[in-house]
């Protein structure tokens, strides 16, 4: 196996080459992955405040958001699609172009949305413009998938792993946090005409320029030469789609459903509960961003914690365990939504505390099971399989089942997620991963 060269950015080693500094590719992780989730929260959030009315005024509001979750839920399952065509990119024409192309795409389809006119104004058009750039987006996810969080494991001392492995999930709370807080800024001090007329629009210009800003950094560190020869020598090259799935399918779809409990729980203390305090009770959308800001700042703290007693227990411990306790959450928690704010904030907080303990160990928890030469392409999928079994239709489920049954069937989603996270975890033998 070839050796990396002396880096720039490394470490020279005994022999005279040089290992990535997990730190410098901690950056580029954390960078990466907010700007992911901001655009992802940021389309979350009006698909709950703004695109039932703007794009499906024809039908009552619980409709029109069933509807929205709906389109919600065609990113997710685009994925798949966007990692094989830019694989096929990242094999011919390397990671930096396979970057740029893939975020430009994002930031089009993002910034697209800020002009989306309304059916009041061209009719059914409208669902048809948000249908195709939620699915362009989902294209472009698939392949903004850069390799570094699985370049950072590899690279992390053996004893910090865990510590490692829950850097790329702060991404999903600082998104939200900085998505959230936009909402309400808007939200708070606009009237609720020039909210809905121009001022929901501004978040999303805000995701382009973070997709721009996002897009130079990790730039700065797939495109050089030296961290391109460092993908190669940990094997971390893109194979073919259908020769990976046909070597490694079975490890893809225990890795995808090995997190289904925290990837569930992430749509129930994120969109889902938005959604019922909007439909459903008389308060305010802000108060209840307010509050989701506060959950995700509680949720950084409870990801950086599951690092630390990753380290001192072991990973398949904590998995377990937090899909125990994710269990035990869901027969009680979903209720508390309507026990006014005191009970929305205790289902938010207890939410975003499990939440971070599962979710921060959650990525790659199979990888350790990939053969070397197929972990990047393998890794991706797995990732694309996850999100599409546990969250792409989690806030159309949950929502659906919530009016119809009650909250306690919500629970019932929840707990479903936390049975097959348990089993996933029992069939694969997790070792504690590599990568």
């Amino acid at each position: 196996m070839a050796q990396a060269p002396a880096m720039a950015h490394g470490t020279p080693t005994a022999s005279g080459h040089a290992q990535a500094k997990p730190g410098d590719i901690a950056i580029g992780v954390i960078i990466g992955r907010t700007s992911e989730f901001f655009d992802f929260f940021v389309y979350a959030i009006a698909s709950v405040i703004v695109f039932p009315k703007l794009v499906f005024p024809f039908v009552n509001e619980l409709t029109g958001t069933l509807y929205s979750f709906g389109i919600f839920a065609l990113a997710f399952a685009a994925r798949p699609l966007g990692t094989v065509i830019f694989m096929a990119v990242d094999r011919r024409h390397g990671k930096g172009a396979k970057l740029v192309i893939a975020l430009f795409l994002l930031g089009t389809a993002t910034v697209a949305l800020a002009f989306l006119p309304g059916y009041d104004t061209i009719g059914v058009a409208a669902i048809w413009l948000l249908a195709a750039a939620r699915v362009l987006q989902g294209i472009a996810w698939g392949g903004a998938w850069d390799g570094l969080a699985s370049l950072l494991a590899m690279n992390s001392p053996a004893h910090r792993r865990g510590w490692y492995a829950m850097v790329p999930q702060l991404g999903a709370p600082l998104g939200l946090i900085v998505a959230s807080a936009l909402f309400a800024f808007f939200a708070g001090n606009l009237s609720a005409d020039d909210f809905f007329d121009w001022g929901w629009r501004y978040p999303f210009f805000v995701a382009f320029a973070i997709n721009v800003v996002a897009l130079f950094a990790r730039l700065r560190m797939v495109a050089t030469d030296e961290y391109s020869e460092l993908f190669e020598s940990r094997d971390l090259e893109p194979a073919r789609v259908g020769e990976t799935v046909a070597q490694e399918g079975r490890n893809i779809l225990l890795g995808a459903f090995a997190p289904l409990a925290s990837f569930a729980l992430f749509h129930m203390v994120t969109v889902f509960p938005l959604s019922w305090v909007f439909l459903f009770t008389k308060e305010s959308p802000v108060r209840f961003l307010i509050i989701e800001m506060i959950g995700a700042m509680v949720g950084v703290f409870a990801i950086v914690a599951s690092g630390m007693i990753a380290d001192r227990v072991g990973r398949k411990p904590l998995l377990l365990g937090s899909a125990v306790a994710i269990a035990v959450y869901s027969g009680f928690a979903p209720q508390l939504l309507d026990a006014g704010a005191f009970g929305e904030t205790v289902y938010m907080v207890l939410g975003f505390v499990l939440l971070g303990l599962s979710f921060g160990q959650s990525s790659g928890a199979i990888a350790s099971s990939f053969a070397r030469n197929y972990r990047y392409t393998a890794s991706a999928l797995t990732s694309d399989f996850a999100w599409l079994f546990g969250a792409g239709f989690a806030p159309l489920a949950a929502l659906l089942l919530a009016t119809h049954f009650g909250l306690i069937s919500a629970g019932a989603y929840l707990l479903s997620g936390a049975v097959w996270t348990l089993l996933a975890l029992w069939l694969s033998g997790l070792r504690e991963a590599e990568a």
